[in-house]
């Protein structure tokens, strides 16, 4: 379980520069631009979200 959130974080990390790619910096809410747009959002709302599922067990394995 330990290194499938890793996994996870790196296929976010790689959906967030490919998303970058796809960016058209003229219209940033059009198209496919658009759909980029969330991408990014939505990858990196799970690399915070793993993040702290991991603080939160570690501060759980120090308490007695």
């Amino acid at each position: 379980m330990k290194y499938f959130r890793y996994v996870l974080i790196a296929l976010a990390l790689a959906l967030i520069a490919y998303n970058a790619t796809v960016l058209e910096p003229d219209n940033l809410l059009e198209g496919d631009s658009q759909i980029a747009l969330i991408g990014i959002l939505a990858s990196a709302s799970v690399i915070v979200l793993i993040a702290i599922l991991i603080q939160s067990e570690r501060i759980k394995k120090k308490q007695p």
